[in-house]
């Protein structure tokens, strides 16, 4: 299918070949027949794309400062790589998206095939669509109308937060296509609307609308013009859907706003505001979330979990059905608003006239499929030209990659690539990043259907970087497909994870699973290994990690999903200890902060008496180094710090050593597998037994910090 991405780093906007996504729990497959462009706030990716390195930086000096800090602990090169890489990959263009149903996934009820939808789905010809983030057209709504039905949920929700009442007086300032939907928005509450912006179209059709204006380009002055309008009492309310980086927006609304008037952003200014406006008059500010109620909730968006309405009574969807009841009943009209029609083919030239021009409503249009069209593919092949050459046809690893996330993409598929395995397929749930993979590593194809990679008998072997909830699943579906398996990090959530993954390992004894545990296979940790093989007695470890804090709603936060981050990533330290210890784990002890769920200390006793502590701690700053090991043993001590430096005390044939770049194994631990595949030779892998350790040791950290 096509796919309209940006390339962040070159600015070039592209029609992409993608593979058909697969519907998704709690998800709706969508066949698009229109998608609007976002004017404002694509252009302002688009011309971020367009930007040299420089540039962008001066656009992004929070994540300058974050580069700087990364250059300090982890080095040039190592940042280098991260910010391209970054920049890089792909960027899916769009949120307002037009289709009809083709397939529901099977726990939803609310859609059924056939219904007309709109969605915030991006530019492409099929979208995958979690059901609280559509919303079913009625008969008599157009498809073109419809297209905007998410950008009026965007004006709907600053309206909502100003809650304005019959009669009363309020300004928008900026009337690009939010602005606009926002003044017949006002009107239709029973409100005088005042609008200000430059461009003396959009001003026309402001006045269209209902509204009286006031044209910047005249010289026309805002504040005067308002206070008159508003028979000298201010006005009620200021709703700002301008973007500029100036503070005049802000500054104009207090001053014409009456006192204790309410201001709502909505659009992208400057945000230096004088206290002294606000306190005199007593003013109310506040910032609007995107469609509305909802918004950026996993729980709500990416697990189709409802507000109960008698307590949230307008949620993004129920914006979006206000929208479309509003279109049907013709209180609102956005056909005016269509300035430009493309189709999806020449996309290339509707983001140029974007990127030159000053257009309204810019509307896509895909082509429609009928019965007798080939089925959408779900698998694609990346062509010669595209791909890269290097691969070749006579190596025994054949691999398969389900996931191609940041991590895969940036470290693991690379790291396999300088191996000697065939690269054949990789899939994703989007499409767009195993594309992107695809193309970059030289792999054969690229899909969304994991299922026929798993059953593609051309691959030996798999390598699983989904999110960690996942793994078990489809380590137990490639094991019964007699696949080798690479999973990353965690083996397991819990302990009925494990079990099922030990079941279905003991019966196809003959394939190989390894756990990316690739500290262990760092060349300083490789020297220390050594160093500790030669002495006697019990050792003591301690393994300082400057986690750095992730906001409490993030995926690996979750329990039932990432599984916390004790058990997320910490265990890559608990299987470190594990592995110089030499020794199985006898006792497990953990101590949390309290407030912090992933600020803990865990103490682990070994069999043959070594102890170890691992400090994981969230509540550090980035300037210090991420990982540091240290070990005491006889009278001396070895210092790791940050997989860089190997720093000696009174260890004699161990010397200090810095490496260029920081190197924590990951390319050492891809290689260990495929050698083992193509050696047919496990004993080189970390055993099963020591793995199922390890997580046990996990699950019992976490249980206590749990309480």
């Amino acid at each position: 299918m096509k796919q309209i991405l940006q390339n962040l780093q070159t600015g070039e906007t592209l029609v992409a070949d993608v593979p058909v996504p697969l519907v998704g729990r709690g998800s709706l497959l969508i066949k698009t027949s229109r998608t609007l462009v976002s004017a404002g706030t694509e252009r302002m990716l688009v011309d971020f794309g367009k930007g040299n390195l420089l540039q962008k930086a001066r656009l992004q000096p929070d994540k300058v400062k974050q580069a700087l800090e990364k250059i300090r602990t982890d080095g040039l090169q190592v940042t280098l790589e991260a910010v391209y890489n970054k920049l890089d990959t792909p960027l899916p263009l769009g949120y307002c998206n037009v289709g009809r149903v083709m397939e529901v996934a099977a726990d939803v009820s609310e859609f059924v095939v056939g219904d007309r939808v709109i969605s915030n789905g991006k530019h492409a010809e099929y979208v995958c669509s979690p059901k609280n983030l559509c919303a079913k057209i009625p008969d008599n709504v157009d498809d073109e109308s419809a297209a905007f039905s998410v950008i009026g949920a965007i004006a709907l929700q600053g309206i909502r937060l100003i809650a304005p009442t019959l009669g009363e007086t309020v300004v928008v300032t900026g009337l690009g296509l939010i602005g606009l939907v926002a003044v017949q928005l006002l009107r239709a509450h029973g409100c005088r609307v005042l609008g200000i912006d430059f461009d003396p179209g959009k001003i026309a059709l402001a006045r269209q609308f209902g509204a009286e204006t006031i044209n910047l380009a005249r010289g026309e002055d805002p504040v005067a013009t308002a206070l008159r309008y508003s028979k000298n009492r201010g006005v009620d309310a200021v709703l700002i859907t301008a973007s500029t980086k100036s503070n005049a927006p802000i500054s104009q609304a207090t001053a014409m706003c009456r006192k204790r008037g309410r201001i709502v952003l909505v659009g992208v200014v400057g945000m230096e505001m004088s206290r002294a406006d606000f306190y005199e008059k007593e003013l109310s500010f506040q910032v609007s979330c995107s469609y509305g109620p909802g918004r950026y909730d996993a729980e709500y968006e990416e697990k189709g979990h409802d507000y109960p309405i008698g307590f949230v009574r307008w949620t993004e969807q129920r914006n979006f059905e206000a929208i479309l009841d509003m279109l049907a009943d013709g209180r609102i009209d956005f056909k005016t608003l269509i300035s430009n029609r493309f189709s999806v083919d020449a996309a290339a030239e509707a983001y140029a006239l974007i990127s030159n021009g000053n257009p309204l409503g810019v509307l896509l249009e895909y082509p429609e499929r009928t019965p007798t069209d080939t089925p959408p593919e779900r698998t694609i092949t990346i062509t010669a030209a595209t791909a890269v050459t290097s691969v070749q046809t006579n190596k025994a690893a054949a691999l398969g990659f389900i996931g191609a996330g940041n991590y895969a993409s940036s470290v693991l598929i690379p790291a396999f690539a300088k191996t000697s395995a065939r690269l054949l397929s990789v899939a994703s749930a989007s499409g767009v990043s195993s594309v992107h993979a695809a193309k970059k590593f030289g792999i054969n194809q690229a899909s969304t259907d994991t299922p026929s990679l798993l059953d593609n008998p051309d691959i030996n072997a798999v390598v699983i970087t989904t999110r960690h909830d996942s793994h078990a699943y489809w380590i137990c579906r490639a094991l019964a497909a007699k696949k080798h398996i690479f999973v990353e990090k965690p083996l397991a959530l819990n302990s009925a994870q494990l079990a099922e993954i030990e079941t279905a390992y003991s019966a196809e004894s003959q394939q190989l699973l390894m756990v990316g545990f690739n500290r262990r296979y760092a060349p300083h940790v490789a020297t220390v290994k050594r160093a500790l093989e030669a002495k006697q007695g019990p050792k003591s470890f301690i393994m300082t990690v400057n986690a750095g804090a992730i906001p409490a709603n993030h995926w690996t936060q979750d329990p039932a999903i990432g599984g916390g981050r004790i058990i997320g990533e910490a265990c890559h330290f608990i299987d470190l200890l594990r592995y110089l210890a030499a020794a199985p784990i006898s006792s497990v002890r953990a101590i949390g902060m309290d407030g912090y769920r992933d600020t803990a200390a865990i103490t682990l006793g070994f069999a043959d008496g070594s102890i170890g502590t691992i400090n994981y701690f969230a509540n550090g700053g980035k300037a210090f180094p991420k990982e540091r090991l240290e070990v005491f043993a006889g009278g001396a001590i070895l210092q790791i710090d940050n997989f860089r430096a190997l720093r000696s005390y009174n260890w004699p044939g161990v010397a200090n050593h810095r490496l260029w770049r920081q190197d924590k194994g990951q390319h050492a631990c891809a290689k260990t597998f495929i050698d083992a595949i193509t050696n047919g030779n496990a004993d080189s892998l970390i055993p099963f037994g020591e793995l199922k350790e390890v997580m046990q040791a996990c699950f019992d950290a976490a249980e206590q910090l749990r309480g």
